[in-house]
C-alpha cells in the first residue's frame, strides 16, 4: 500500500505564491510516476502536472510557466510550487501516485487533499 498526504495548502492574493508537499510512504518502489490534481467546487478533478523517476515533467496549459512540479527522493517528497497564483487556481490539490505516469491517471493512489484558495 502507498499513503499520500499533502501540506502546504492556505490562503493566499492573487499574484502570490505557494508550495505544497506530498510526503509518499509505504510501497514506494511501485511508484514512478507523481502527480498533483485540482478540482474547484463545482467542477471535474483536472490534472496539473506530472513528474516521473526520470525526471521528465508535463503541466497543463492553464499552468505553465507558472507552477513547478519537483521530487526531493531521500525525503520521498514531492513538491509543487505555485507562483503568479490565480483566482481560478482555487481548489483542492491532490497527490497522486501509481507505476507510470498512464497507470497513475488510470487507477493511482490518491492522498486526502489540502484546500487553496487564492482571492483576488
Amino acid at each position: 500500500q502507498v499513503q499520500l498526504v499533502e501540506s502546504g495548502g492556505g490562503v493566499v492574493q492573487s499574484g502570490g505564491s505557494l508550495r505544497l508537499s506530498c510526503a509518499v510512504s509505504g510501497t514506494i518502489f511501485s511508484i514512478n510516476a507523481e502527480g498533483w490534481y485540482r478540482q474547484a467546487s463545482g467542477k471535474q478533478r483536472e490534472l496539473v502536472a506530472t513528474i516521473t523517476n526520470g525526471g521528465s515533467t508535463d503541466y497543463a496549459d492553464s499552468v505553465k510557466g507558472r507552477f513547478t512540479i519537483s521530487r526531493d527522493n531521500v525525503r520521498k517528497t514531492v513538491y509543487l510550487q505555485m507562483n503568479n497564483l490565480k483566482p481560478e487556481d482555487t481548489g483542492v490539490y491532490y497527490c497522486r501516485s501509481g507505476f507510470s505516469v498512464a497507470a497513475m491517471k488510470a487507477a493511482g493512489h490518491w492522498g486526502q487533499g489540502t484546500q487553496v484558495t487564492v482571492s483576488s
